[in-house]
């Protein structure tokens, strides 16, 4: 029998943190969170979709405990704003799930920091984010999820120009920020292994699910062919946001989770169908190349993942 979300156990009592909660996945997944008795923490750019987001769990769930907290993921500083005021609450954090991201955007961007928008967004807020968080993670024994995507098949971590200041393509830089996170969920879980932080450390991804990433990325304007083939696509091999979720929840609530391991869609080229294992391409599990990431994003985002 399929995984679904019945299958989630009670989480009464738990926290759980889901950055770009204010719609698509992480708003599916923080609704189902919520659902089953999490303390969720939606953390989001955009008050006003945050009230949007507030209101749709609220009235699908109306004793759900659940609140917005700003932050934005392409702007160091508000995401050490935001991880101190975790910090300074003092509960230990039990899921941590890395959700929000930009997709193949047409023209070169930069954050706040001066990375490119992709990279900086989907991939090294998130890192500094989680390390930032340790000392609650490690509290909590935390379950650790950062999304992946199937686009990290195709992927490559530029060690030399992380940043793709040279030859920007949308795709190929989407790609590697997905693979990137791939690496981060599996390195993560070698150093808590080797530290004793006790983490669960995972990924996840949701197949091609139909979800506003699109249209503010390769659809953005309209006119790319890249774009038009996307669309075409999302029509005929794509599934709603609410099952995309499904292989997130898994990573995050299934008791029996491989450490370390790496969950998506089950159908036709892991575009849509039920959850369950995903592959892992071998750039992946590269340990050499994932130290080598490891260490330049600290050096990036000056954050270290330290348990005091």
């Amino acid at each position: 029998m399929h995984w679904t979300s019945e299958d989630i156990p009670d989480l009464t009592g738990k926290l759980a943190i889901v950055t770009g909660a204010t719609g698509g996945l992480g708003l599916e997944t923080t609704l189902t969170l919520a659902g089953k008795g999490a303390e969720v923490v939606l953390a989001g750019r955009n008050p006003a979709k945050g009230a949007g987001a507030l209101a749709v769990i609220r009235k699908a769930v109306p004793h759900a405990l659940i609140r917005f907290e700003p932050v934005d993921l392409a702007d160091l500083s508000s995401v050490n704003a935001f991880a101190d005021r975790i910090l300074a609450a003092g509960r230990p954090v039990d899921i941590l799930i890395n959700n929000a991201g930009v997709m193949a955007l047409p023209i070169r961007q930069t954050t706040v920091d001066g990375h490119e928008m992709q990279f900086g967004t989907n991939y090294l807020s998130h890192f500094a984010l989680t390390a930032r968080l340790l000392p609650r993670l490690k509290a909590g024994r935390a379950r650790v999820v950062q999304l992946a995507s199937i686009a990290h098949k195709g992927g490559r971590i530029r060690l030399d120009d992380l940043n793709h200041s040279q030859g920007y393509r949308p795709w190929p830089v989407y790609q590697q920020s997905k693979l990137a996170m791939l690496m981060f969920a599996i390195e993560l879980q070698r150093r808590s292994d080797a530290e004793g932080w006790g983490l669960t450390s995972v990924a996840a991804h949701p197949g091609f699910a139909r979800r506003d990433l699109i249209a503010n990325g390769p659809a953005q304007g309209g006119g790319s062919l890249f774009g038009a083939v996307t669309r075409l696509l999302e029509r005929l091999v794509s599934h709603s946001a609410a099952e995309g979720a499904l292989p997130i929840l898994m990573a995050a609530t299934k008791p029996d989770v491989t450490p370390g391991g790496y969950y998506g869609p089950q159908g036709f080229m892991d575009l849509k169908g039920p959850p369950g294992r995903a592959a892992v391409r071998p750039q992946a599990l590269d340990r050499a190349v994932a130290a080598q990431l490891w260490a330049r994003s600290e050096a990036l985002t000056g954050a270290a993942f330290r348990t005091r």
